[in-house]
């Protein structure tokens, strides 16, 4: 009889997991052969969750650039993103694009004095991504309130906690300290914007995605919101015709605007008009709606994943608001990472039983 010796032990169970796990990996791997490019949303310093994201897989970030820029002159936005860009490159990490304004951006949104001031920022932000490397910027157009949410503390699966909005409650809080804005002013800005700053993108080749406004209802505490429906998306897009004029699908805000969020996502990859793809999902409609876990919502999140990849989407996809998980602080709700990453691993674990590529 052989003598098993304790090396021979400890390396045979080894050798026969390698083994199996060869065996049920998926023919013909599909990561890093372009395709969806996984990302992250990440800004300047977090040297932590940059390290995070790395170990999960993601390859590409998504940055904040605008508290950065704002702090220095038009002259020096070349110089600042170029470190920007280095911190991220060291990290590991390409940047897909910059999320939220480059710049400040109020002005132009609520039509205020100063907005051409903040056009030429903005004009002279595209250049200077352009020549840093930066294809694309996901913008919205709410003006007075970001995203917003009337509860941060909703019991999700297992106690972790999630975001509501409920229009009964935000009603109650009554105006802001902007009164009331028209949907035609809204109309207005935005054509005013589009003018200036979709002409200057093109020059440059810069994507410019068009986030919707979040909740996708008019008004919102007396702000009209017009970025709310398909139909308006393509009213926007045609203001100034172009290939840089198109959208971030954050597909959550379509399901909350009761569209047929498959179809439409079908027609706009066809148009190429997706240039980013905010994937999460909700339970619920506009005037009140929960986040949910992106597996533990209505939607068919794996068909929307072949949808994207048979559609030949091959921008950047970040997993978006994500409920905070046991052990996290709810300090930044939707944005803790614990909950980003059980989202990519389920986005990747999709993607690679279709055999579809991401990076």
């Amino acid at each position: 009889m052989a003598r098993i010796t304790r090396r021979t032990y400890v390396k045979a169970p080894l050798a026969a997991f390698a083994l199996s796990a060869a065996e049920a990996a998926p023919a013909g791997r599909t990561t890093g052969q372009g395709g969806i490019q996984f990302s992250e949303i990440l800004n300047p310093g977090e040297v932590s969750r940059m390290r995070l994201a790395r170990q999960i897989g993601i390859n590409h970030a998504i940055v904040n650039v605008n508290s950065t820029l704002a702090k220095v002159p038009r002259t020096e936005y070349v110089q600042a993103l170029t470190k920007i860009k280095e911190e991220f490159t060291a990290a590991g990490l390409k940047i897909a694009g910059v999320e939220s304004h480059p710049v400040p951006a109020e002005k132009i949104k609520l039509g205020l004095p100063g907005r051409d001031e903040e056009l030429e920022n903005y004009q002279a932000a595209i250049a200077a991504l352009a020549q840093v490397g930066v294809p694309m910027v996901c913008y919205n157009f709410m003006a007075g309130l970001g995203w917003y949410r009337t509860r941060v503390d909703l019991k999700e699966r297992g106690g972790a906690l999630t975001s509501e909005f409920n229009n009964a409650d935000a009603k109650k809080l009554g105006l802001t300290k902007f009164g009331e804005v028209t949907e035609a002013q809204m109309w207005s800005n935005i054509e005013y914007f589009q003018k200036a700053v979709i002409p200057v993108a093109e020059k440059h080749n810069i994507l410019m995605a068009l986030h919707p406004d979040d909740p996708p209802l008019s008004p919102l505490r007396g702000l009209a919101r017009i970025v709310i429906s398909a139909k308006n998306y393509r009213r926007i897009m045609n203001i100034v015709p172009s290939p840089v004029n198109g959208i971030t699908y954050c597909q959550a805000n379509f399901v909350a605007m009761g569209e047929d969020v498959y179809s439409l996502a079908q027609e706009w990859l066809k148009e190429k008009k997706i240039f980013f793809v905010h994937f999460r999902d909700i339970e619920g409609k506009g005037e009140r709606f929960r986040e949910t876990f992106h597996d533990n919502g209505p939607t068919d999140m794996a068909r929307m994943l072949k949808i994207y990849g048979e559609g030949g989407f091959n921008g950047p996809m970040r997993p978006d608001h994500a409920p905070t998980l046991e052990g996290e602080e709810n300090d930044r709700p939707g944005y803790a990472m614990g909950g980003k990453v059980f989202a990519i691993g389920y986005m990747r674990g999709i993607l690679d039983a279709y055999k579809l590529p991401h990076s």
